[in-house]
Protein backbone atom coordinates (compact mmCIF):
# COMPACT_ATOMS: atom_id res chain seq x y z
CA UNK A 1 0.00 0.00 0.00
CA UNK A 2 2.81 2.50 0.85
CA UNK A 3 4.70 1.71 -2.23
CA UNK A 4 1.41 2.27 -4.34
CA UNK A 5 0.96 5.55 -2.93
CA UNK A 6 4.81 6.53 -3.22
CA UNK A 7 4.70 6.05 -6.84
CA UNK A 8 1.23 7.32 -7.60
CA UNK A 9 -0.88 9.08 -5.24
CA UNK A 10 2.46 10.61 -3.52
CA UNK A 11 3.17 12.33 -6.68
CA UNK A 12 -0.36 13.72 -6.92
CA UNK A 13 -0.54 15.05 -3.56
CA UNK A 14 2.99 16.68 -3.33
CA UNK A 15 1.56 18.92 -6.43
CA UNK A 16 -2.26 18.76 -5.23
CA UNK A 17 -2.20 18.94 -1.64
CA UNK A 18 -4.81 16.16 0.07
CA UNK A 19 -4.88 19.06 3.16
CA UNK A 20 -5.98 22.14 3.25
CA UNK A 21 -3.58 24.56 4.34
CA UNK A 22 -5.56 25.39 7.86
CA UNK A 23 -5.50 21.94 8.57
CA UNK A 24 -2.37 21.53 8.29
CA UNK A 25 -1.29 24.40 10.32
CA UNK A 26 -3.87 23.40 12.95
CA UNK A 27 -2.06 20.14 13.35
CA UNK A 28 1.55 21.84 12.96
CA UNK A 29 0.78 24.13 15.75
CA UNK A 30 -0.62 21.01 18.02
CA UNK A 31 2.60 19.00 17.10
CA UNK A 32 4.95 21.84 18.45
CA UNK A 33 3.25 22.02 21.68
CA UNK A 34 4.62 18.63 22.25
CA UNK A 35 8.27 19.26 21.20
CA UNK A 36 8.40 23.46 21.14
CA UNK A 37 11.31 24.82 18.75
CA UNK A 38 14.18 26.31 20.56
CA UNK A 39 13.65 30.40 21.81
CA UNK A 40 16.38 32.63 21.95
CA UNK A 41 14.90 35.41 24.06
CA UNK A 42 16.99 38.71 23.90
CA UNK A 43 17.20 41.07 26.78
CA UNK A 44 18.48 44.38 26.50
CA UNK A 45 18.06 47.66 25.68
CA UNK A 46 17.82 49.24 22.09
CA UNK A 47 21.04 49.59 20.23
CA UNK A 48 22.74 46.67 22.41
CA UNK A 49 23.34 44.52 19.43
CA UNK A 50 20.30 42.19 19.40
CA UNK A 51 19.36 42.19 15.65
CA UNK A 52 23.16 42.00 14.98
CA UNK A 53 23.27 38.65 17.55
CA UNK A 54 20.48 37.31 15.40
CA UNK A 55 22.08 38.13 11.73
CA UNK A 56 25.68 36.47 13.51
CA UNK A 57 23.79 33.54 14.13
CA UNK A 58 21.52 32.75 11.46
CA UNK A 59 23.27 34.62 8.31
CA UNK A 60 20.38 36.62 7.69
CA UNK A 61 20.45 40.50 6.06
CA UNK A 62 19.54 43.32 8.28
CA UNK A 63 16.68 43.96 6.09
CA UNK A 64 15.16 40.10 6.20
CA UNK A 65 15.33 40.40 10.22
CA UNK A 66 13.58 43.98 10.39
CA UNK A 67 11.03 42.56 8.08
CA UNK A 68 10.18 39.46 9.87
CA UNK A 69 10.15 40.89 13.39
CA UNK A 70 5.94 40.64 13.88
CA UNK A 71 4.43 42.06 17.20
CA UNK A 72 3.65 39.34 19.94
CA UNK A 73 3.35 41.02 23.01
CA UNK A 74 2.93 45.21 23.70
CA UNK A 75 6.56 45.13 24.81
CA UNK A 76 8.32 42.54 22.43
CA UNK A 77 8.31 40.97 18.89
CA UNK A 78 9.18 37.70 17.44
CA UNK A 79 10.89 36.45 14.80
CA UNK A 80 10.67 33.59 13.48
CA UNK A 81 13.77 31.70 11.14
CA UNK A 82 13.95 31.28 8.22
CA UNK A 83 10.02 32.61 8.56
CA UNK A 84 6.63 32.03 10.05
CA UNK A 85 5.88 28.66 8.13
CA UNK A 86 9.13 26.73 7.90
CA UNK A 87 10.76 27.96 11.18
CA UNK A 88 12.94 25.69 13.99
CA UNK A 89 14.26 28.91 15.95
CA UNK A 90 12.89 31.67 17.41
CA UNK A 91 14.24 34.56 18.69
CA UNK A 92 12.21 36.51 20.96
CA UNK A 93 13.00 40.97 21.18
CA UNK A 94 12.09 42.82 24.25
CA UNK A 95 12.14 46.45 22.93
CA UNK A 96 13.04 49.54 24.56
CA UNK A 97 14.44 47.98 27.55
CA UNK A 98 16.23 50.36 29.43
CA UNK A 99 13.33 51.63 32.41
CA UNK A 100 13.63 50.02 35.76
CA UNK A 101 10.05 49.82 35.48
CA UNK A 102 9.89 47.09 32.75
CA UNK A 103 7.79 44.63 34.04
CA UNK A 104 8.72 40.99 31.87
CA UNK A 105 5.46 39.06 33.56
CA UNK A 106 3.54 40.12 29.87
CA UNK A 107 6.22 38.22 27.88
CA UNK A 108 7.16 35.87 30.09
CA UNK A 109 3.65 34.55 29.92
CA UNK A 110 3.49 34.44 25.90
CA UNK A 111 7.05 32.80 26.56
CA UNK A 112 5.77 29.87 29.36
CA UNK A 113 6.24 27.00 27.17
CA UNK A 114 8.79 28.17 24.73
CA UNK A 115 12.19 30.15 25.90
CA UNK A 116 14.77 27.92 26.24
CA UNK A 117 17.91 30.14 26.83
CA UNK A 118 17.70 33.87 27.98
CA UNK A 119 20.17 36.10 26.18
CA UNK A 120 21.08 39.11 27.95
CA UNK A 121 22.65 41.53 25.61
CA UNK A 122 24.42 44.14 27.39
CA UNK A 123 27.10 46.65 25.53
CA UNK A 124 30.49 45.84 27.18
CA UNK A 125 31.21 50.06 28.56
CA UNK A 126 27.84 49.96 29.39
CA UNK A 127 27.07 50.77 33.06
CA UNK A 128 23.67 51.73 33.63
CA UNK A 129 22.19 48.10 33.84
CA UNK A 130 19.91 48.20 36.68
CA UNK A 131 16.51 48.11 34.63
CA UNK A 132 18.26 44.80 32.44
CA UNK A 133 19.23 43.31 35.78
CA UNK A 134 16.02 43.98 37.74
CA UNK A 135 13.98 42.30 34.26
CA UNK A 136 16.61 39.18 34.66
CA UNK A 137 16.11 38.76 38.45
CA UNK A 138 12.69 38.34 37.97
CA UNK A 139 12.43 36.20 34.86
CA UNK A 140 15.63 33.73 36.81
CA UNK A 141 13.12 33.72 39.89
CA UNK A 142 9.93 32.66 38.19
CA UNK A 143 11.97 29.95 35.93
CA UNK A 144 15.83 29.02 37.21
CA UNK A 145 15.45 26.18 34.91
CA UNK A 146 16.47 28.91 31.71
CA UNK A 147 19.96 28.80 31.06
CA UNK A 148 21.40 32.45 31.52
CA UNK A 149 23.77 33.72 28.82
CA UNK A 150 25.20 37.12 29.33
CA UNK A 151 26.56 38.51 26.23
CA UNK A 152 28.80 41.16 26.07
CA UNK A 153 28.81 43.30 22.93
CA UNK A 154 30.50 46.21 21.16
CA UNK A 155 34.26 45.84 22.07
CA UNK A 156 35.70 48.06 19.96
CA UNK A 157 34.51 51.13 22.42
CA UNK A 158 36.19 49.84 24.77
CA UNK A 159 39.51 49.71 22.50
CA UNK A 160 42.62 52.43 23.15
CA UNK A 161 42.11 53.87 19.44
CA UNK A 162 39.72 53.41 16.52
CA UNK A 163 42.76 51.88 15.02
CA UNK A 164 43.06 49.03 17.58
CA UNK A 165 41.76 45.81 15.87
CA UNK A 166 40.55 42.83 18.05
CA UNK A 167 43.28 41.33 20.02
CA UNK A 168 43.80 37.38 19.16
CA UNK A 169 44.32 34.69 20.27
CA UNK A 170 40.53 35.73 21.63
CA UNK A 171 41.19 37.01 25.67
CA UNK A 172 37.59 37.50 26.94
CA UNK A 173 36.66 33.18 28.05
CA UNK A 174 34.92 32.89 31.27
CA UNK A 175 37.39 34.01 33.95
CA UNK A 176 40.17 34.21 31.66
CA UNK A 177 40.69 37.80 31.01
CA UNK A 178 44.63 38.04 30.05
CA UNK A 179 46.85 40.62 29.05
CA UNK A 180 45.91 41.45 25.57
CA UNK A 181 41.99 42.77 26.92
CA UNK A 182 42.37 46.00 26.84
CA UNK A 183 42.29 47.55 30.13
CA UNK A 184 39.70 49.90 30.68
CA UNK A 185 37.96 46.89 28.50
CA UNK A 186 38.77 44.09 30.61
CA UNK A 187 37.78 46.56 33.92
CA UNK A 188 34.24 46.87 32.35
CA UNK A 189 34.03 43.62 31.59
CA UNK A 190 34.81 42.19 34.92
CA UNK A 191 32.66 44.31 36.66
CA UNK A 192 29.44 43.30 34.16
CA UNK A 193 30.32 39.66 35.55
CA UNK A 194 30.06 40.24 39.10
CA UNK A 195 26.94 41.90 38.61
CA UNK A 196 25.08 38.76 36.89
CA UNK A 197 27.44 36.12 38.66
CA UNK A 198 25.07 36.21 40.69
CA UNK A 199 22.14 34.86 38.60
CA UNK A 200 24.18 31.72 37.61
CA UNK A 201 24.77 33.61 34.24
CA UNK A 202 27.17 32.84 31.46
CA UNK A 203 29.39 35.27 29.49
CA UNK A 204 30.79 35.52 26.13
CA UNK A 205 32.11 38.97 24.41
CA UNK A 206 31.51 39.46 21.13
CA UNK A 207 32.06 42.58 18.58
CA UNK A 208 29.81 41.83 15.27
CA UNK A 209 30.30 44.34 13.25
CA UNK A 210 30.06 45.44 9.68
CA UNK A 211 33.00 44.91 7.08
CA UNK A 212 32.47 48.99 6.52
CA UNK A 213 33.78 49.02 10.04
CA UNK A 214 36.54 47.83 9.41
CA UNK A 215 37.72 45.31 12.46
CA UNK A 216 38.88 41.89 11.29
CA UNK A 217 36.99 39.49 11.88
CA UNK A 218 33.89 41.08 11.56
CA UNK A 219 32.15 38.78 13.51
CA UNK A 220 34.63 38.20 16.63
CA UNK A 221 34.09 36.27 18.79
CA UNK A 222 30.97 34.17 17.30
CA UNK A 223 32.84 30.52 18.09
CA UNK A 224 33.03 31.25 21.58
CA UNK A 225 29.11 32.33 20.92
CA UNK A 226 28.31 28.88 19.34
CA UNK A 227 30.09 26.89 22.24
CA UNK A 228 27.97 29.00 25.00
CA UNK A 229 24.80 28.30 22.87
CA UNK A 230 25.61 24.27 22.73
CA UNK A 231 26.76 24.28 26.26
CA UNK A 232 23.45 25.36 27.22
CA UNK A 233 21.47 24.00 24.55
CA UNK A 234 22.70 21.22 22.95
CA UNK A 235 20.30 20.68 20.11
CA UNK A 236 22.69 21.08 17.22
CA UNK A 237 21.64 24.23 16.45
CA UNK A 238 24.85 25.06 15.03
CA UNK A 239 25.18 23.05 12.45
CA UNK A 240 21.60 23.46 11.33
CA UNK A 241 21.97 26.33 10.91
CA UNK A 242 25.36 26.67 9.34
CA UNK A 243 25.07 23.98 6.89
CA UNK A 244 24.04 25.67 4.25
CA UNK A 245 27.48 27.99 4.57
CA UNK A 246 29.30 24.29 4.20
CA UNK A 247 27.79 22.97 1.02
CA UNK A 248 30.23 22.07 -1.69
CA UNK A 249 30.41 21.18 -5.32
CA UNK A 250 27.57 21.83 -7.52
CA UNK A 251 24.65 22.00 -4.78
CA UNK A 252 26.69 25.17 -3.64
CA UNK A 253 25.01 28.05 -6.09
CA UNK A 254 23.36 31.19 -4.73
CA UNK A 255 19.66 29.85 -4.70
CA UNK A 256 20.36 26.74 -2.19
CA UNK A 257 22.13 28.33 -0.10
CA UNK A 258 18.61 30.78 0.27
CA UNK A 259 16.86 27.77 0.48
CA UNK A 260 18.51 25.66 3.05
CA UNK A 261 17.49 26.99 5.70
CA UNK A 262 13.49 26.55 4.22
CA UNK A 263 14.44 22.97 4.03
CA UNK A 264 15.68 22.43 6.84
CA UNK A 265 12.46 23.93 8.63
CA UNK A 266 10.63 21.87 6.63
CA UNK A 267 11.66 18.78 7.42
CA UNK A 268 11.97 19.42 11.52
CA UNK A 269 7.79 20.64 10.67
CA UNK A 270 7.88 16.71 9.07
CA UNK A 271 9.43 15.19 11.25
CA UNK A 272 7.49 16.53 14.24
CA UNK A 273 4.44 15.74 12.63
CA UNK A 274 5.39 12.18 11.76
CA UNK A 275 5.71 11.84 15.84
CA UNK A 276 1.77 11.55 15.72
CA UNK A 277 1.55 8.72 18.01
CA UNK A 278 -0.77 6.04 16.33
CA UNK A 279 0.75 4.77 12.85
CA UNK A 280 0.05 5.89 9.35
CA UNK A 281 -1.99 8.89 10.50
CA UNK A 282 0.52 11.76 9.77
CA UNK A 283 1.21 10.70 6.58
CA UNK A 284 -1.06 12.59 4.46
CA UNK A 285 0.16 15.77 7.12
CA UNK A 286 3.99 15.01 6.12
CA UNK A 287 2.98 14.44 2.50
CA UNK A 288 1.21 18.04 2.40
CA UNK A 289 4.01 19.70 4.21
CA UNK A 290 6.39 18.04 2.08
CA UNK A 291 4.64 19.63 -0.78
CA UNK A 292 4.76 23.25 0.20
CA UNK A 293 8.33 22.51 0.60
CA UNK A 294 8.60 21.73 -2.78
CA UNK A 295 6.46 25.08 -4.00
CA UNK A 296 8.71 26.53 -1.70
CA UNK A 297 12.18 25.76 -3.46
CA UNK A 298 10.96 25.85 -6.60
CA UNK A 299 9.42 29.47 -5.83
CA UNK A 300 13.18 30.67 -4.69
CA UNK A 301 14.60 29.00 -8.00
CA UNK A 302 12.13 30.89 -9.76
CA UNK A 303 11.06 28.08 -11.86
CA UNK A 304 7.73 25.80 -11.72
CA UNK A 305 6.68 22.90 -9.96
CA UNK A 306 5.75 20.34 -12.61
CA UNK A 307 4.41 16.75 -12.69
CA UNK A 308 7.89 16.06 -14.53
CA UNK A 309 10.23 17.46 -11.77
CA UNK A 310 8.77 15.77 -9.07
CA UNK A 311 8.18 12.27 -10.83
CA UNK A 312 12.19 12.78 -12.15
CA UNK A 313 13.16 13.48 -8.68
CA UNK A 314 11.49 10.97 -6.95
CA UNK A 315 11.85 8.25 -9.61
CA UNK A 316 15.67 8.68 -9.19
CA UNK A 317 15.84 8.89 -5.72
CA UNK A 318 14.19 5.53 -5.39
CA UNK A 319 10.44 5.80 -4.30
CA UNK A 320 10.74 2.15 -3.06
CA UNK A 321 13.55 3.76 -0.65
CA UNK A 322 11.40 6.12 0.40
CA UNK A 323 8.48 3.70 0.97
CA UNK A 324 11.20 1.48 3.36
CA UNK A 325 11.62 4.56 4.99
CA UNK A 326 8.07 5.67 5.69
CA UNK A 327 7.06 1.87 6.37
CA UNK A 328 10.36 1.85 9.08
CA UNK A 329 8.86 4.96 10.73
CA UNK A 330 5.43 3.74 11.23
CA UNK A 331 6.93 0.58 12.99
CA UNK A 332 8.98 2.44 14.88
CA UNK A 333 6.15 4.18 17.14
CA UNK A 334 5.22 0.56 18.42
CA UNK A 335 8.31 1.44 20.36
CA UNK A 336 7.59 2.37 23.72
CA UNK A 337 9.20 6.01 24.62
CA UNK A 338 12.23 6.23 21.83
CA UNK A 339 9.70 5.00 18.68
CA UNK A 340 8.28 8.23 18.11
CA UNK A 341 11.39 10.26 18.12
CA UNK A 342 13.10 7.40 15.94
CA UNK A 343 9.96 7.94 13.26
CA UNK A 344 10.83 11.74 13.46
CA UNK A 345 14.48 11.63 12.69
CA UNK A 346 13.65 9.16 10.01
CA UNK A 347 11.03 11.64 8.58
CA UNK A 348 12.67 14.59 8.75
CA UNK A 349 15.96 13.31 7.13
CA UNK A 350 13.97 11.51 4.39
CA UNK A 351 12.37 15.36 4.04
CA UNK A 352 15.63 16.77 3.73
CA UNK A 353 17.44 15.01 1.69
CA UNK A 354 14.35 15.17 -0.73
CA UNK A 355 14.42 19.00 -0.58
CA UNK A 356 18.46 19.32 -1.30
CA UNK A 357 17.92 16.73 -3.82
CA UNK A 358 15.39 19.08 -5.39
CA UNK A 359 17.86 21.82 -5.17
CA UNK A 360 20.63 19.99 -7.18
CA UNK A 361 17.92 19.48 -9.75
CA UNK A 362 16.90 22.92 -10.33
CA UNK A 363 20.69 24.17 -10.31
CA UNK A 364 21.59 21.62 -13.01
CA UNK A 365 18.28 22.63 -14.86
CA UNK A 366 18.76 26.40 -14.50
CA UNK A 367 22.47 26.17 -15.54
CA UNK A 368 22.21 23.54 -18.40
CA UNK A 369 24.51 21.08 -17.22
CA UNK A 370 23.40 17.91 -17.65
CA UNK A 371 22.84 15.30 -15.02
CA UNK A 372 21.59 11.25 -14.74
CA UNK A 373 18.69 9.28 -12.81
CA UNK A 374 22.34 8.08 -10.79
CA UNK A 375 23.26 11.73 -9.75
CA UNK A 376 19.87 12.37 -8.30
CA UNK A 377 20.44 9.51 -6.54
CA UNK A 378 23.75 9.96 -5.06
CA UNK A 379 22.59 13.26 -4.34
CA UNK A 380 20.05 11.98 -2.33
CA UNK A 381 21.44 9.00 -0.48
CA UNK A 382 24.41 11.31 0.57
CA UNK A 383 21.83 14.14 1.55
CA UNK A 384 20.06 11.45 3.52
CA UNK A 385 23.11 11.00 5.84
CA UNK A 386 23.93 14.47 6.29
CA UNK A 387 20.14 15.08 7.18
CA UNK A 388 20.44 11.90 9.51
CA UNK A 389 23.45 13.53 11.52
CA UNK A 390 22.24 17.28 11.23
CA UNK A 391 19.35 16.78 12.77
CA UNK A 392 20.39 13.89 15.53
CA UNK A 393 20.44 16.33 18.25
CA UNK A 394 17.37 17.74 17.99
CA UNK A 395 15.37 14.66 17.84
CA UNK A 396 17.07 13.16 21.00
CA UNK A 397 16.65 16.18 23.07
CA UNK A 398 13.83 18.21 23.86
CA UNK A 399 14.01 21.76 24.56
CA UNK A 400 10.83 22.25 26.62
CA UNK A 401 12.38 19.19 28.97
Amino acid sequence: MINKLLHGEWIHRILNPAVSEIQLHAKLQQARQNMPMPVFWLLGKTQSGKSSVIQALTGSSRAEIGQGFRACTRQSAVYDFPNEDSAFLRFLDTKGLGEADYDPSEDMAWCRSQAHLLMVVVKAMDHELDGVLSATRTIRAVHPEWPVLVIQTCLHEGYPSKASNHPQPYPFAEDRLDMRCPADLARSISVQRQHFKALGAQFVAVDLTRVEDGYQPVHYGLEALWEAIEAALPLGLRHMLLQNRLQSGQLNDVYAQHAYPHVMGYAVSAGLLAMTPVPAAGMPLVIALQGKMFHSIASIYGLSLTKRSVYEVVSAVGVGGIGIGFGARELAKLIPGWGSLISGLSTAAITYALGMTLCFYYAQTQQGHAFSAKMLKTVYQEQLQCGRELLKARFTQNPGS
